[in-house]
């Protein structure tokens, strides 16, 4: 039976739909996103309204896609001169931490399958095989709950876990490809030749990601395109050239995109903005298709089985072998304190990646491979649900969080500076108060490095000058040097900064 296309966009639309409601549902109630998203997926899929969707390859297909768009728009998003005080603590965490995690992750589940599913007879190396998927953080779940939680941490935190976060699913990858291929290898495996295969695919990647970033960025500021808006295309294609080029060149394409993105986001090129502000929005998008995509793959009374090996997996994982393994790479930063050290390994995030990367036995037809996915979903859920809705408020626990002075967003001026601008703009609406004393721009007691650029009045927006009439609910943009400028300005004006 040949189904209409405009059938399978329609479905489409309704799925896209009701997961963005989800995702403004996430932000009222504290789940996130991405586990509403998973939701919508589940409740259209097999056990529930009936969506058939069985396909592997294309689910494996997208997965790649996704991975790539979000560990390439995490790159451009990460600012070197964040991360650096950072840089070693998060490289440990992304490459050895994953290593010593699937290990420890990997014999608990030997044991832990060995205990509830004996009959299944899973060798040791399927369970390092499964503990390899879930080994690194995912980076799509620590951006977008991070970002949409507006999580302001003390002490070089967030860049610490986006840095792990983003750069740490190469080594899952090349670790699952690794004991996918000792599983099935005919004869007994090489596991040093194995080790330097991986070590070989990490440090071609790297270089190659910096490589061709640094290409990108003199071909972007060089090429001359009459049409602005392939610039966005054109970094676009730069991503997809620098994960295909590597693969080829027997590299880690992941990691390749991860550091070809920070080399890009962190040079000047031109219309940087639009680029970051579509790779925002196209990031969120594939996190949305991959998602919902997973969600329509599970079929949920097969995760029935698994409760209770799942459970003990899960929480082993959250409570053991991530602190453990988060401690013991983190031993020789001793200055560093030890509830900094205890918030890094709740944000053990396991998220679409692990998902993904369960993904790949299917493929392969590993044995057992149905039973690695189902695992590995229902330990995502858990992870999402546990330490997912909890992040915050362990953040509060151990008093890493702050509240900073927020400025308020602009919703009456659509403009948008560049990184590269350190200047700082926001709204306020004039009262009646602020003109008591005059209603004159002059009259308004802004500093000197303060400046008022616009004006809406109404529907209206014009340029003022110093003589310009202010009235009640005029909306004006102002500009200013820097935070420390803008907050002098709020208290002249008498603006409530927590309203800001």
């Amino acid at each position: 039976m040949t189904i209409q296309i405009e059938l399978v966009l329609l479905v489409l639309s309704a799925l896209f739909f009701l997961s963005i409601l989800a995702g403004k549902a996430s932000s009222k109630y504290g789940v996130p996103a991405l586990l509403l998203f998973l939701g919508v997926g589940m409740l259209f899929g097999s056990d529930g309204l009936g969506l058939q969707f069985e396909n592997i390859q294309i689910a494996q297909s997208l997965g790649t896609i996704a991975l790539c768009i979000i560990l390439f728009s995490g790159g451009m998003d990460t600012r070197i001169e964040e991360v650096r005080p950072v840089m070693a603590q998060g490289v440990i965490l992304a490459t050895l931490g994953v290593f010593i995690t699937a290990i420890i992750t990997g014999v608990l589940t030997w044991w832990i399958l060995g205990m509830t599913m004996q009959s299944a007879g899973i060798g040791f190396l399927t369970s390092l095989l499964l503990a390899s998927t879930m080994s690194s953080t995912d980076s799509a779940s620590v951006f977008s709950i991070l970002r949409s939680k507006g999580l302001h941490l003390k002490n070089n935190l967030r860049p610490l876990l986006e840095l792990e976060s983003g750069s740490n699913d190469p080594m899952a990858y090349v670790m699952v490809i690794t004991l996918i291929e000792l599983i099935q290898a005919e004869k007994a495996p090489n596991y040093w030749l194995a080790g330097g295969e991986l070590l070989l695919q990490l440090g071609i990647g790297a270089l190659l990601g910096y490589l061709l970033g640094k290409l990108s960025v003199r071909v972007i500021n060089n090429i001359k395109i009459g049409n602005d808006s392939l610039y966005p295309i054109l970094v676009v294609t730069f991503c997809i050239f620098i994960f295909s080029a590597t693969y080829f060149l027997k590299g880690n394409g992941f990691l390749a995109v991860y550091v070809g993105g920070l080399v890009i986001g962190n040079s000047k090129f031109v219309h940087k903005r639009s680029c970051l502000n579509f790779f925002d929005g196209l990031a969120w998008m594939f996190q949305l298709i991959m998602f919902l995509t997973l969600g329509l793959l599970v079929n949920p009374h097969e995760l029935v089985p698994i409760i209770i090996p799942g459970l003990a997996i899960s929480f082993l994982m959250i409570f053991f072998s991530r602190p453990l393994t988060v401690f013991l790479c983190l031993l020789p930063f001793r200055k560093m304190p030890c509830r900094d050290k205890v918030y890094v390994s709740w944000v053990g995030l396991r998220g679409a990646v692990p998902i993904i990367f369960a993904i790949i036995p299917l493929y392969h037809d590993v044995p057992h491979a149905r039973l690695i996915f189902n695992i590995v979903f229902f330990c995502t859920l858990v992870s999402l649900l546990v330490q997912g809705t909890s992040l915050p408020l362990v953040a509060r626990w151990l008093k890493l969080s702050e509240k900073p002075r927020q400025l308020k967003k602009l919703e009456d001026f659509d403009i948008d500076l560049s990184n590269d601008i350190k200047s700082v703009t926001t709204e306020i609406e004039l009262t009646s108060d602020m003109l008591a004393k005059g209603n004159r721009l002059m009259d308004l007691p802004f500093p000197g490095n303060t400046l008022v650029v616009l004006i809406k009045r109404g529907e209206n927006y014009f340029v003022p000058t110093g003589k310009t009439v202010l009235k009640d609910k005029d909306k004006i943009l102002i500009i200013t040097d820097n935070q420390e400028a803008l907050m002098e300005t709020y208290e002249k004006l008498g603006v409530e900064i927590e309203n800001a």
